[in-house]
């Protein structure tokens, strides 16, 4: 069975496969807008396909993806006045401003808070960045829950989860009954990368300076996002294996923050997206 990935985006769903991109997203008339294109990602060609390898480059196709179909489902969702549609300046600007404040929040700031704790031992101090790095990452998914637009996406998210987990289990007729949960989500990813962090920066020498390690700590996000999406996908395979089991569950848990049930039209929605994409 073909792996098909998913997204939710602003009123809407994307879902991707081998070769194809499909977007389904809900007008402001109440109709459902499909755009289908085609997509070949650079895994497909040596050395990206590479296990590992392959993991850095599909998160950057992703972050890339990502940028232009929320630009789409952006516009699409304010309408045809152009004076209020996102250009791409503003789509790039805002992009780099994430990043930046991505970078300031999960790395910087708990790297910071390990450095004036000052364990004196390498397991402590990586220990107690990913624990900061975890009440971060679960406090800020938390607090954007609460706010109305937020709670949509979330709702999108959900219903793209449960067109999978139907998919998966042949049964499309019936994806409501499934569950909003899927142990290769984005989700998941990012609770395994912080897990993995604290593995692999025990590497690192406590006596470099503070700017010296958030560099190497950069530096090796590529490798560590590689390796995470390599488990995410073995996983994926193999669902009923009791340990991989345990390395996915945190992402799962998560997963009860950031999906949410959807409602019968969101659901369309996201099985519009699948069709397109199947057809």
């Amino acid at each position: 069975m073909e792996n098909i990935g998913g997204q939710a985006v602003i009123e809407g769903v994307m879902f991707k496969s081998k070769d194809k991109v499909s977007i389904a997203v809900r007008k402001p008339d109440g109709k459902i807008k499909i755009k289908l294109e085609n997509f070949k990602s650079l895994t497909e060609k040596f050395p990206f396909s590479l296990p590992i390898v392959r993991g850095m480059v599909i998160l950057i196709e992703t972050l890339i993806l990502g940028m232009k179909i929320l630009n789409y489902s952006t516009n699409e969702n304010l309408g045809d006045t152009k004076e209020e549609q996102l250009s791409p300046l503003s789509l790039a600007f805002s992009l780099i401003l994430s990043v930046v404040l991505a970078i300031f929040l999960f790395k910087f700031v708990p790297l910071l808070t390990a450095q004036w704790l000052d364990f004196g031992n390498s397991f402590l101090f990586n220990l107690s960045e990913g624990i900061v790095k975890i009440i971060i990452l679960v406090g800020y998914i938390w607090i954007i829950s609460l706010l109305p637009d937020v709670k949509t996406l979330y709702q999108y998210h959900g219903a793209e989860h449960k067109v999978i987990n139907a998919y998966e289990n042949k049964d499309l007729e019936n994806a409501k009954k499934y569950s909003t949960l899927h142990p290769r989500c984005g989700t998941s990813f990012l609770i395994l990368v912080v897990f993995l962090s604290i593995i692999v920066y025990i590497l690192i020498p406590l006596n470099y300076s503070l700017w010296i390690k958030l560099l190497i700590r950069l530096a090796l996000l590529p490798l560590i996002a590689g390796i995470s999406y390599e488990l995410i996908r073995f996983s994926g395979k193999h669902r009923k294996n009791k340990i991989l089991f345990a390395l996915i569950s945190p992402g799962l848990l998560l997963q009860k923050i950031t999906t949410k049930e959807p409602s019968e039209k969101q659901l369309e929605v996201s099985m519009a997206a699948f069709k397109a994409i199947k057809q």
